[in-house]
């Protein structure tokens, strides 16, 4: 099929194009730019929603278990599943999600693992693409889950609307050094296996921490929510949230502040990569790679031959 017959054939009810959309992107075929390009002007519809947090958390439980209730709610919903890249196959290593193979199956449901490819965080770019062709498509929601490792929790907010971070009673003992910037991305905390021991405890330390955020008086109260999510406790209560969440961003006219934010954002890593792209050719390549023993001999700082090979080449 041709670019435009795809984009003319993109509807949730044809998996087979989303799915062939999605690996054309993946893969950097050579079409797609193009389809990045036609399924972006058609994205803005769907709301995203990230889940993450660190793992073992029950990110997938939480996932699942929230499709199944927008289900019941008649809204169609798409999942990218952000996995560990294979160090072998460099595919998505826990593949589609055995543990929702149950909602997999219906009609109004799309489920794409996708590998983070080696990026800085666990939500990649293409991870981003994607979403916008599932936006594209005609999901009323798109859940982005992610790894929860490194920097991936802040990569989150690029793609989502709401963020909910998940933690569980474990993760009591490392919440007072919990990095900052996850403390601000979170727009609610779900609080899963809340049943456990240590959790009225461990959700008493993040309240605590919470007050020392500084919140401007037209700005979101991040909620915490306690969910056990194997049994399905809780997870109307987060849904509740999440529309609360949203109503307000469409109240105070913030979502749309927050999508331009996310835009702008992805605007950055186009030009970067780009000039990355152009800047390392096999002359800059081969410079660096003749000068790294000054730096091992400590004759000069990376700084310097930075310097150095930025006026030679740019």
């Amino acid at each position: 099929m041709t670019t435009t017959s795809l984009i003319q054939s993109l509807s949730l009810e044809n998996k087979g194009v989303i799915s062939r959309i999605i690996s054309i992107v993946e893969n950097e075929a050579a079409e797609s730019t193009l389809l990045e390009n036609a399924v972006f002007k058609q994205s803005g519809k769907s709301y995203k929603i990230g889940i993450t947090g660190p793992p073992g958390a029950g990110k997938s439980t939480i996932t699942n278990q929230l499709t199944k209730l927008f289900r019941l709610q008649d809204k169609s919903v798409g999942i990218i599943a952000v996995d560990p890249t294979s160090p072998f196959t460099g595919g998505a290593l826990l593949g589609d999600r055995v543990r929702m193979s149950e909602i997999g199956l219906d009609d109004k449901v799309y489920i794409r693992s996708m590998a983070s490819r080696g990026s800085m965080g666990g939500l990649s770019r293409k991870a981003i693409v994607a979403g916008d062709v599932l936006d594209a498509a005609g999901f009323e929601y798109i859940i982005f889950e992610t790894v929860g490792v490194g920097q991936s929790e802040l990569d989150i907010a690029k793609a989502a609307d709401t963020t909910v971070v998940t933690l569980v009673p474990e993760s009591g003992d490392s919440i007072q050094a919990m990095k900052a910037g996850l403390m601000e991305i979170a727009d609610i905390f779900a609080f899963n296996k809340s049943d456990r021991p240590g959790a009225d405890a461990a959700i008493a330390s993040l309240n605590s921490i919470m007050q020392f955020k500084v919140r401007q008086a037209d700005e979101w109260k991040t909620e915490i929510v306690k969910t056990v999510a194997q049994e399905n406790i809780g997870i109307a209560d987060l849904a509740d949230k999440i529309e609360f969440h949203r109503n307000f961003l469409l109240r105070t006219d913030k979502l749309n502040q927050l999508r331009m934010n996310n835009y702008e954002a992805r605007t950055r890593e186009v030009v970067s990569r780009k000039l990355n792209s152009e800047f390392w050719d096999d002359r800059s390549n081969d410079f660096l790679h003749q000068n790294l023993m000054t730096l091992l001999k400590k004759v000069k700082s990376p700084n310097e031959l930075a310097d150095e090979i930025y006026k030679k080449y740019n």
